[in-house]
């Protein structure tokens, strides 16, 4: 009914997203290798929200947050790999309404900032845990957990609907193909025939403002971390408080890393194919990681993994 509607201002009312149209002739290969990563990356999240809900040992605001971003993750990758894989095996691509391409953006964009909200509260627990350790318990409260938590949701999901209705408000006059395996905004608004220049360049403050800031914030937790363990005396302390910390630095460089790699590489032609490249490692990729690295680096989720293993096959053995 949306589209309808929309008849008087544009005459697209569907675009197809090529995807990796190049790779159409080996479609099985590329698709099997990322149904399993799919799956894998729902099944490892799924796996560590689990273990946090039935493990008291994991009960911890640490823990708390670390749920809430493998829930994310799950929602995160959901929102794109279905679309991707119906790209695998179609030649011409896979069609989209107009709505649903905004919805899809909205939707990849939202989850964005609610991650790097979510990241910069995880380093703030860390900063509190590590160079505040006698307030921590006060501060870091299940009620104070919770606002945390529901601000970096609901401030994720208040980040862009601005763009959006402004983006539903674009001309498209055709072509309809977007060069993209997901509605990405750069790919999607190029194609308008309206003028771009004042959305882009909203786009492009309002994204950098969401992301400097929290990422800055993040810094800021991380240099105060790294000062008190250098301080520390203890070698068993340095070395408790860097492994409580190395897996939220390495899941925090592998996101930044990955959104700098898309959003700052030239958008030539030529850069097309290694964009899309860049873009899988933070839709597909960094959330197969999260659980991995948490649970081969964290000594506590690892012994906690063992432990629900091992009920769980006294269970199937009664």
């Amino acid at each position: 009914m949306a589209d309808v509607e929309r008849g008087n201002q544009s005459d697209v009312t569907e675009f197809i997203l090529r995807g990796f149209r190049i790779l159409y002739p080996f479609q099985i290969g590329p698709f099997v290798l990322v149904l399993l990563t799919y799956l894998t990356t729902v099944a490892g999240n799924t796996l560590v929200i689990f273990t946090i809900l039935v493990d008291q040992g994991l009960h911890t605001p640490m823990y708390f947050f670390l749920g809430n971003l493998s829930f994310l993750d799950i929602c995160y990758t959901s929102n794109i790999v279905p679309k991707m894989l119906q790209g695998f095996l179609a030649e011409k691509g896979v069609a989209i309404s107009f709505s649903g391409c905004v919805m899809q953006l909205y939707i990849f964009g939202s989850q964005a900032a609610t991650e790097i909200l979510l990241l910069t509260v995880m380093a703030y627990d860390r900063y509190l845990a590590i160079c505040r350790p006698l307030r921590y318990t006060s501060l870091m409260k299940t009620r104070e957990c919770i606002k945390l938590a529901s601000c970096s949701w609901l401030g994720g999901f208040l980040f862009n609907p601005v763009i959006m209705a402004w983006i539903y408000r674009l001309r498209f006059c055709g072509p309809n193909e977007i060069d993209h395996f997901f509605c990405d905004f750069m790919p999607l608004v190029k194609l308008s025939c309206s003028d771009t220049h004042l959305i882009t360049l909203a786009a492009f403050l309002l994204s950098s403002t969401a992301t400097l800031i929290p990422f800055l914030l993040t810094l800021t937790s991380y240099s105060f971390i790294i000062t008190a363990i250098v301080k520390n005396p203890s070698s068993t302390g340095r070395q408790k408080a860097f492994s409580t910390c190395t897996s939220h630095l390495i899941v925090v460089s592998t996101f930044y890393g990955a959104l700098a790699m898309v959003y700052m590489v030239p958008t030539a032609s030529a850069t097309i194919y290694l964009n899309k490249i860049f873009s899988l490692l933070y839709s597909l990729v960094t959330p197969l990681l999260n659980p991995l690295v948490y649970s081969l680096r964290n000594k506590d989720v690892n012994d906690a993994l063992k432990t629900v293993a091992t009920r769980l096959l006294d269970f199937r053995r009664r």
